[in-house]
């Protein structure tokens, strides 16, 4: 219930702010383009396509490439602004775990992100009143997408943790997401055999199911780890103040 508190403040923040409102726009403007040009495709050759592979492969593509471009913005000042503020040192005397901290700011974050990607469900909801499809495969692609904003989230949080500067923190997270897109792009570099290996660890190889209407239990497991993974790294990056003398 703790975390609730936390969770509360941060939603007042956001919500309070500029940037969460100049975000979603951004977001829902850029989502709803991309949209119009690959039904645009789809109108063109959709007689010799089906429509999960042309148009909702296409457009879950577009997404997640808008995803990366918004959320750094929205996750670095979660724990930057407060340091900066100096803030999180007052938030450290109230009866709060980091745990209950952390899951606060993530899970408020996370319902921003959500908050945005459910705005975008109007575009498939206009094209169901002139063309009837199968609403699985664009469910699965929003799945995906839930699960890849949250990995994303859950990486901006930790790097949001070791700096007080925004602009240091938004960099990093666009650094460490970028890594792991080009991750399996040098194949002629270290071969198939490696590359297939490397493969498992890309965050971007990981949604291409999800992107063809596929949902895949192991891909849902992976994201889910690695989310948990950074979150983990959050803690251990607040409780690093009581062996370094900060507390």
């Amino acid at each position: 219930m703790k975390s609730l508190c936390v969770f509360k403040k941060e939603l007042r923040l956001y919500f309070g702010s500029f940037i969460a409102y100049s975000l979603a726009t951004a977001f829902l403007l850029l989502t709803g383009y991309f949209f119009y040009t690959d039904m645009v495709f789809y109108d063109l050759f959709g007689d010799f396509m089906d429509i999960t592979a042309s148009l909702w492969a296409y457009y879950f593509q577009d997404v997640r490439f808008v995803t990366l471009l918004i959320l750094p913005l929205l996750t670095m000042r979660l724990f930057a602004e407060e340091k900066k503020l100096g803030t999180l040192e007052l938030l450290w005397t109230y009866p709060l775990k980091d745990l209950q901290i952390v899951l606060g700011k993530f899970l408020a974050c996370l319902l921003v992100f959500v908050l945005m990607v459910l705005g975008t469900l109007l575009y498939p909801l206009m094209l169901s009143t002139v063309h009837n499809f199968a609403w699985g495969p664009p469910l699965a692609g929003y799945l995906g997408v839930v699960l890849l904003g949250a990995t994303f989230i859950a990486c901006g949080t930790f790097i949001s943790s070791l700096t007080e500067n925004q602009v240091v923190c938004a960099m990093s997270t666009y650094g460490v997401l970028v890594f792991f897109w080009f991750l399996t792009w040098n194949e002629e570099a270290v071969g198939p055999q490696l590359i297939g290996t490397i493969s498992r660890f890309s965050l971007f190889d990981r949604f291409e199911d999800f992107s063809k209407g596929v949902i895949n239990s192991q891909d849902v497991v992976f994201f889910l780890l690695v989310t948990s993974f950074f979150l983990y790294l959050t803690l251990q990056s607040l409780e690093s103040r009581k062996w370094r003398g900060t507390r």
